[in-house]
């Protein structure tokens, strides 16, 4: 089985769109500052606010849904929503390890936020995962091989 491709954009678009609010409104109550990606992304890139948010989008409602739907889906365990989370998982990890050092933030947020804003990222990333993988889930199709084979 895989998820429907649309239902899988449409999660990593809701999950993307709750773990951006959750940055931008939950993340000041907890740092006392929002945590903007957008700028650090259009900072990193080159670019604007707008460059940054784009890309961010992209990865969440596009990128991250296709790696999962086409790699991870078939090979993670459990229910949709917990391969989902574990995804969200892995990302969180990446986005400590590679991703924020590189946009001047430190590994694992070392000097931005520090522990407090890895927990404030790490909750974003299980939110988003765990919306791509119930969202995705919810409209599972056979896969290519099996039907391939009821054909013949």
């Amino acid at each position: 089985m895989r998820p429907n491709l649309g239902k899988t954009i449409l999660g990593g678009f809701a999950g993307t769109v709750v773990m951006t609010a959750m940055m931008y409104f939950v993340a000041p109550m907890m740092l006392g500052r929002p945590m903007d990606v957008a700028a650090s992304l259009g900072g990193m890139l080159g670019g604007s606010w707008a460059m940054g948010m784009l890309m961010h989008l992209l990865n969440g409602s596009i990128i991250f849904p296709l790696i999962f739907a086409f790699f991870l889906y078939r090979v993670l365990p459990g229910e949709p929503w917990l391969k989902g989370t574990i995804w969200g998982l892995v990302l969180w990890f990446l986005s400590q390890a590679l991703v924020t050092p590189m946009m001047g933030g430190g590994m694992f947020s070392a000097r931005a936020g520090g522990l407090m804003a890895v927990m404030a990222s790490l909750i974003g990333h299980v939110a988003y995962g765990a919306l791509l993988g119930a969202i995705a889930g919810s409209g599972e199709e056979p896969s290519a091989a099996p039907q391939a084979h009821a054909a013949r």
